[in-house]
């Protein structure tokens, strides 16, 4: 089911910003699980039968991005490589509003990662956009029509929520000089859905976890989880080490490896049933680029991802400081910014010294 950047979004998930500060380590809340609960999508569509799941088309939700965004964009890589915009939508509205993420309303884009997948198709990258980071945000299509002009200095998290995932592919073409050939967005109800469709995930933890805020409570040891205490385990800050970003990042990429396991484990291409169910959940909560907006898409897209391996994938910050003027947010630090965009740009590999970032002392 297509739908123009133009046109209202059909999920109520979508909506203003909260307007929070934050630091640059809160960058990623989830961001390697949506990279995760896309590979899965797609390899799940990928396989054989795939022509099973022709049914779940109307479930995707598509963005034309050629008709939103003319000619006036960067050139495509001069290989084969590709480059795919994931945002990960932080609702609390619709399917969502019973996930315990809170009390928001509406939607914003929390997580934003560029994944670059060079020639060779051996291993991806992925480039996290902080939320707080302050761009230029060019002339925009607003969902009603109207225009909404070029803005200095404004919260990257806002783009999405003001004028939609057209607009926020724009702001990222423009900040980094690189084309986006796809764009995907899915939801928390998405990654809730898969953890539960496979039956849960067991994880073990040396020390017990206890989040008041975010509800989870595990004692020491191995813990079956379903996909509510999932997502409390992939989003707990302060019940795990200093309470800093770190400790939550820690355990992304512990949940990240049992996730993956526990798919192979269960051979999700010998049971159908389960697949469809895992297809169902994902195309529920997922948007994409026009030309990824149907399950044989999807398929052809999968097959041409076989050789990447998520679990070698490689995750990056965008290299950035702290405002001078506005301590509370940051922008994009030079060269190194400068330098990690022209390595993707050449599909060449990035340099050691464009993934340092003053901002964290990396």
């Amino acid at each position: 089911m297509s739908h123009s950047a133009t046109t209202e979004p059909r999920r109520a998930r979508r909506a203003a910003p909260d307007g929070g500060r934050r630091t640059p380590r809160r960058r990623r809340r989830w961001g390697r699980i949506v990279l995760l609960s896309l590979v899965v999508l797609l390899l799940a569509v990928g396989g054989t039968g795939y022509w099973l799941y022709s049914s779940l088309n109307g479930n995707i939700d598509g963005v034309d991005l050629d008709k939103a965004l003319g000619d006036d964009r960067p050139e495509k890589l001069p290989t084969s490589g590709q480059n795919l915009l994931v945002l990960g939508s932080d609702s609390r509205s619709g399917d969502n509003a019973s996930l315990g993420t809170g009390k928001v309303s509406g939607a914003r884009s929390d997580t934003a990662l560029v994944v670059h997948i060079p020639e060779g198709r051996k291993q991806a990258v992925a480039v996290s956009i902080p939320r707080d980071t302050l761009v230029t945000r060019p002339e925009c299509t607003k969902s009603d029509g109207s225009a909404l002009p070029e803005a200095k200095r404004v919260m990257f998290n806002s783009v999405y929520s003001l004028a939609g995932p057209a607009c926020v592919v724009k702001t990222v073409e423009k900040m980094s000089g690189v084309r986006m050939d796809h764009y995907m967005e899915i939801d928390f109800a998405g990654f809730k859905g898969l953890v539960d469709a496979i039956g849960g995930v067991p994880v073990t933890i040396d020390e017990p976890i206890k989040d008041t805020s975010s509800g989870l409570d595990l004692s020491a040891g191995t813990h079956t989880l379903d996909g509510t205490e999932a997502l409390a385990f992939v989003r707990t800050r302060h019940g795990v080490g200093d309470g800093s970003d770190l400790g939550r990042i820690g355990l992304q990429q512990q949940f990240l490896i049992a996730l993956l396991s526990e798919v192979k484990k269960q051979d999700l291409f010998g049971s159908p049933t389960k697949t469809y169910k895992i297809a169902d959940t994902l195309t529920a909560a997922l948007t994409t680029d026009s030309d990824l907006a149907s399950l044989t898409s999807l398929a052809d897209f999968a097959r041409s991802m076989n050789g990447v391996d998520p679990a070698t994938m490689e995750t990056i910050m965008l290299p950035v400081a702290y405002d001078k003027i506005d301590p509370n947010r940051v922008v994009a630090a030079e060269p190194q910014a400068g330098d990690l965009w022209k390595a993707v740009r050449s599909d060449s590999e990035i340099p050691e010294s464009a993934k340092k970032s003053p901002a964290t002392g990396g």
